[in-house]
């Protein structure tokens, strides 16, 4: 029963045959839904202590500013790091170790201060800030080492599908634990499974051995800012790339910058508690799993462009729907709906990318595809937090979604194009695998 299980796990799974893989994927899981557990902890004890919305927004607004920052240097630094050991050398997999000792670090210290009564709004927003660096170092690096974890380059698709799997898995898991701990014991609890789930990423971390990927060996320029420079002209000069950054970026500062009041919506609107912060944050995570449990069946990228162009008119008109609703029921279901589209859309891009980018360039490209998804919701968690404080919150949301629409349209009239690209970059990718084998 188990070696059946096993066999149809990897074929319609092939990732998971690579050990690296797997150790990768578990520990992670565990790390990124302690994360997203705090994050969604600290936005609630932060509503809950000032009833301000735009202390809410301002908090989420400091949180990504770090990110934003160093998520383009840590890209350089990951292009010039081998992912995998060489002797008395620093490697990618080494700085994801340094982030998770750091991060234990952080979170073991709030954990104790909650623990202590020392909690306060100072605090929580010090805390987010640094949660904030740490993700703008470590960020390229989980996006570039995942290509390297799996044995079999044919199964790179599939390993790109997982790792978004292994994020809405998180989003799910995260929020839905810590609504549940917040509603009992308390927020002292989330940040203590926090704490615990960056060991268990250290240990599997510690455990993967990683061979060292060629471009490592190329000899590179030591000039950071002409690194940089690389970077966005390459990005530039690549149109699928450039057009679908360019919608991740709409989408982060208008599609995602809802979760940023999402404790307004539990509190005042649909008069809840941390239960029901917690209910609503897990909604939106069931979408984004069952949008990756469709996206890791898929073998081919041709496709996604249009998938993704279903996106934005999606989420645009369940954001709609969500600021009309005052159903716990009925909201619950619109941000199933909003959490798939927006994992669909950023997951397609994030498939797109890795697969047409080039090796030595893949550290940049993704750095600047993390700043496209995260990188943008500081102003969109400033913005949101400002209209929600001024118009209301329903009507901001609503707002958000109307933008939405808009980025729909614009990026259907890309799609000709950005096919015909695609097209191309995968036949060239064909040929070139078959002429070496």
């Amino acid at each position: 029963m188990i070696f059946w299980l096993q066999r149809t796990i990897y074929l319609h799974l092939p990732a998971f045959k690579s050990r690296n893989f797997r150790l990768f994927f578990s520990g992670q899981t565990m790390s990124l839904s302690g994360t997203f557990m705090t994050q969604v902890t600290i936005s609630w004890l932060i509503y809950d202590l000032t009833k301000s919305a735009w202390l809410l927004g301002l908090t989420g607004f400091l949180q990504f500013i770090p990110t934003l920052l160093l998520t383009p240097f840590s890209g350089v630094l990951c292009d010039r790091l081998p992912a995998g050991a060489l002797r008395h050398r620093w490697n990618q997999r080494n700085l994801l170790m340094l982030v998770q000792v750091l991060g234990i670090i952080v979170s073991f210290t709030l954990t104790t201060l909650t623990f202590l009564g020392l909690v306060n709004f100072w605090l929580l927003m010090i805390v987010a800030i640094l949660g904030g660096l740490l993700k703008g170092l470590d960020m390229p690096v989980r996006y570039a080492i995942v290509i390297q974890t799996v044995d079999n380059r044919d199964d790179l698709g599939n390993a790109i599908a997982l790792y978004s799997a292994m994020l809405s898995s998180s989003l799910l898991i995260g929020p839905a634990i810590g609504g549940m701990l917040l509603a009992t014991v308390g927020a002292k609890y989330c940040f203590l499974y926090d704490s615990l789930s960056y060991v268990v990423a250290l240990v599997t971390l510690a455990a993967m051995r990683l061979k060292p990927n060629l471009t490592s060996d190329i000899p590179q320029t030591n000039n950071t800012w002409q690194k940089l420079q690389e970077g966005f002209s390459y990005v530039y000069k690549a149109l699928p790339i450039r057009v679908i950054l360019l919608l991740l970026t709409l989408h982060g500062l208008a599609g995602a910058s809802y979760m940023a009041i999402l404790p307004i919506f539990a509190a005042d609107i649909l008069k809840g508690d941390g239960g029901t912060m917690g209910l609503l944050s897990a909604a939106s995570s069931v979408g984004s799993l069952l949008a990756c449990v469709y996206l890791s069946l898929r073998r081919q990228v041709l496709g996604l462009e249009r998938v993704m162009a279903l996106c934005p008119a999606t989420i645009g008109i369940g954001l709609i729907a969500f600021g009309l609703s005052g159903q716990i029921w009925l909201s619950l279901l619109i941000l199933v709906v909003i959490g798939g589209g927006s994992m669909l859309q950023v997951s397609c891009g994030n498939t797109i990318i890795q697969t047409l980018v080039e090796d030595d360039k893949r550290g940049r490209v993704m750095s600047l595809y993390s700043l496209a998804v995260i990188g943008t919701l500081p102003l969109g968690n400033l913005m949101v937090g400002s209209l929600a404080q001024n118009i209301g919150a329903s009507y901001t949301v609503m707002g958000c979604g109307i933008v939405c629409l808009f980025e729909a349209i614009w990026f259907t009239r890309q799609l000709p194009i950005l096919t015909k690209w695609i097209k191309l970059k995968t036949t060239s990718s064909n040929q070139l695998l078959n002429s070496t084998t």
